[in-house]
């Protein structure tokens, strides 16, 4: 088993309309791979961690269960124009607490916070954290998104806010997918993980298992956004790099930062809810079924 990195954000088909791995292939090629733990964060739900959880343990790997939140800017409730943006945050849960923890953001995001996305806001995170680490996320986090658009002290601020929350439970992501502004994101991570103590992770952001499924990926956002893949002005991802790489082309990426990817084996480590809470969520599940 490669010990190198671990996969620490993917989606898969149950981010609905945007991810496109399917969880069994996700597992074959984890195998395949020679990695020995994955994780899987879709976008504010959860549907998935059952079926991924059985499967994993089912092949001998080790599952990481997580959720990239949708993180409301003022306040999940305020379902209108002035709820601001949406920032992006990856949780991974470390235990049967971070599990419960993490089922209830996600709940509550369905439900009460669905404004065009299911959201919480950073009440409901700092009443919900304990047991679970938290990874920045994406260009659409909200560190990232502070440091590409030239606001550094802003970033540094909300940085601290999620180390007061997280401590050592908080993990700057970067990534190397190709994308210009990721580049300018990833030189701003550096410098503040190095200020504020804060370790680094590699991810790729995983939307898809292998690089040629790209384009079948537009597709299906066309599909997401009612658009036909003739229209110049659809949205689609910049870059092609968003697949399930593997190890050895994670580590010739981030030869500049090595312990980027040390790192993820430290995550992966760290995580590991029991089977028990898991049982205990499907008899909830059962219970919450129609007859």
């Amino acid at each position: 088993m490669s010990q190198l990195f671990t996969h620490l954000h993917v989606h898969t088909q149950y981010s609905m309309l945007d991810g496109a791995i399917r969880i069994g292939d996700l597992i074959e090629k984890t195998k395949e791979y020679g990695m020995n733990a994955v994780a899987v964060t879709d976008h504010g739900a959860m549907y998935g961690a059952l079926e991924f959880y059985t499967k994993a343990k089912k092949a001998g790997l080790r599952p990481i269960i997580g959720c990239e939140l949708y993180i409301a800017e003022t306040d999940h409730l305020i379902h209108d124009k002035s709820a601001g943006h949406n920032f992006h945050l990856v949780l991974l849960a470390m235990d049967e607490t971070g599990y419960r923890n993490l089922m209830k953001l996600a709940s509550v995001a369905q439900t009460a916070g669905f404004y065009y996305k299911p959201r919480i806001d950073r009440r409901l995170l700092a009443s919900h954290h304990e047991g679970l680490i938290a990874l920045s996320a994406c260009l659409h986090g909200e560190v990232p998104w502070l440091i590409n658009h030239g606001t550094m002290d802003a970033a540094r601020q909300k940085a601290l806010e999620l180390q007061q929350l997280f401590g050592d439970r908080l993990y700057f992501e970067v990534q190397e997918n190709g994308i210009p502004e990721q580049t300018k994101v990833n030189v701003g991570l550096q410098e503040l993980g190095h200020d504020l103590g804060i370790k680094l992770v590699a991810t790729n952001d995983c939307h898809y298992l292998n690089k040629d499924e790209a384009y079948a990926h537009e597709v299906l956002l066309c599909i997401q956004t009612s658009k036909v893949i003739s229209d110049p002005g659809r949205f689609k991802f910049s870059t092609d790099e968003l697949y399930f790489k593997p190890p050895e082309v994670m580590a010739r990426q981030f030869s500049w930062c090595p312990e980027a990817l040390s790192n993820t084996m430290e995550v992966a480590r760290t995580t590991s809810p029991s089977s028990r809470c898991l049982r205990a969520s499907r008899w909830k599940a059962s219970l919450s079924r129609p007859a």
